[in-house]
C-alpha cells in the first residue's frame, strides 16, 4: 500500500485554506480521498503529477463526507474521468447526489438569523455555494465499518455529519482522519465542535479512534501528526468529557 498526502491550497469566500487530500495505491487501483472546492481540478492534477500519477489514472474517489471542501471538485472530476467509481457511507451518499438537501444547508440557514450582522454576508454567501454546487451520484455505498480491501479498513465516524468515515490502514497503522480530527498547534482537535452536527457523535469517534493501534494521523486541515497520538486522543476526550 502507498500512501500520498497531497496538498491543494484554495481560496473559499475571501479565505484561504490549505488542504490535505490523500491518494492510496494498492495493486490496480488508485483511490483519491476526498478532492477539494470547486476549481480544484488542476491544482489536484499538478500534485499528482509531482508522484508520477496522472489524473486518468485514478480509479475511484472516496468521499468522506458532504461538506463542499470535501467534494466541490468531484463533478469536475467525474467529468475528466466518467470511468471513475464514487464511493461513500450510506448516509451521506443522498447528500452528494442532490437526493436529499444538504444537512450543512440546513444547518446555515437555522443559524441565520442569530448570526451577528457582521458576518451575514459570508453566511449568505455561503448557503449559495452548498445550494448551487454541482453534485454527483455516487456509485458504491458502504454502511457500518467496512472492510473496503484487505489493506483499507472504512471506520463510520459521525458528529461532523452524521456519515462522516475516516479510513485505517492497519498493516501501516495510519489514519485518515478526514474531518473527525483536525491539527491545531501541533495538536489534535475536533474539527469545528461548535458546528459539528452532533458534537456528542464526535467525540464518540474520538473514542473509538482511540481503540485502534496508530502510529501516524493523516488530518485533510492541519496535515500529519506522529507523536504521542495515544496521549493526545486520551487529552482531547477529557476535554469534551
Amino acid at each position: 500500500m502507498e500512501v500520498i498526502r497531497i496538498e491543494i491550497s484554495s481560496t473559499f469566500l475571501g479565505q484561504e485554506y490549505l488542504l490535505n487530500p490523500c491518494v492510496l495505491r494498492e495493486k490496480n487501483d488508485t483511490f483519491l480521498i476526498d478532492c477539494g472546492y470547486e476549481g480544484s481540478i488542476k491544482q489536484l492534477s499538478g500534485e499528482l503529477g509531482k508522484y508520477g500519477i496522472q489524473l486518468a489514472e485514478l480509479t475511484g474517489i472516496i468521499i468522506s463526507h458532504e461538506d463542499i471542501d470535501h467534494m466541490g471538485a468531484l463533478h469536475e472530476i467525474k467529468e475528466e474521468i466518467p470511468s471513475i467509481k464514487i464511493y461513500s457511507s450510506e448516509i451521506e451518499a443522498p447528500y452528494l447526489s442532490g437526493e436529499k438537501k444538504s444537512l450543512r444547508l440546513l444547518q446555515a440557514e437555522s443559524l441565520r438569523s442569530t448570526m451577528p450582522e457582521q458576518f451575514k454576508e459570508w453566511a449568505t454567501a455561503f448557503e449559495y455555494s452548498l445550494r448551487t454546487i454541482k453534485r454527483v451520484p455516487v456509485d458504491f455505498t458502504f454502511g457500518f465499518d467496512f472492510h473496503f480491501s484487505d489493506q483499507i479498513r472504512i471506520v463510520n465516524t459521525p458528529g461532523h455529519t452524521p456519515g462522516h468515515i475516516s479510513i485505517y490502514l492497519p498493516e501501516d497503522k495510519i489514519l485518515l482522519a478526514n474531518d473527525a480530527l483536525v491539527v491545531e498547534n501541533g495538536e489534535l482537535e475536533i474539527a469545528n465542535p461548535h458546528f459539528s452536527l452532533d458534537l456528542a457523535q464526535a467525540l464518540d469517534s474520538v473514542k473509538k479512534l482511540a481503540r485502534l493501534e496508530i502510529d501516524k494521523v493523516i488530518c485533510y486541515h492541519g496535515g500529519e501528526i506522529t507523536k504521542n497520538i495515544p496521549g493526545q486522543l486520551k487529552k482531547l476526550i477529557e476535554k469534551y468529557s
